[in-house]
């Protein structure tokens, strides 16, 4: 079992910068694969990034790739989203997710655990 909290959400401007941090509990987070998704204002979830157990891999949606940097830290059983220059288009609750297996690490159904989500706005 893992359990997950999300935090660093907030108002920010366009062009500007937030850093998401998701806290994990449970002796199995640093097995699992962890992921960022977003879900919009009448939009289905949507993966954003995700990184495997070492760190060694990650992966990024088009859409935020060059912008958005996914990290990790096994032995503080944290997962951090850096996100800058920040678009209007980024506005979205952000999840944090984790998953027992890497097969899916861009579905919504490869995930086994999810946060309750932190809210980002950017103004234009």
């Amino acid at each position: 079992q893992v359990q997950l909290v999300e935090s660093g959400g907030g108002l920010v401007q366009a062009g500007g910068s937030l850093r998401l941090s998701c806290a994990a509990s449970g002796r199995t987070f640093r097995l699992c694969t962890m992921g960022w998704f977003r879900q919009a204002r009448g939009k289905e979830r949507e993966f954003v990034a995700a990184i495997n157990w070492s760190g060694a891999n990650t992966y990024y949606a088009d859409s935020v790739k060059g912008r958005f940097t996914i990290s990790r830290d096994n032995a503080k059983n944290t997962v951090a989203l850096q996100m800058n220059s920040l678009k209007s288009e980024d506005t979205a609750v952000y999840y944090c997710a984790a998953a027992r297996s890497s097969t899916w690490y861009g579905a919504v159904s490869g995930y086994d655990y999810w946060g309750q989500g932190t809210q980002v706005t950017v103004s234009s």
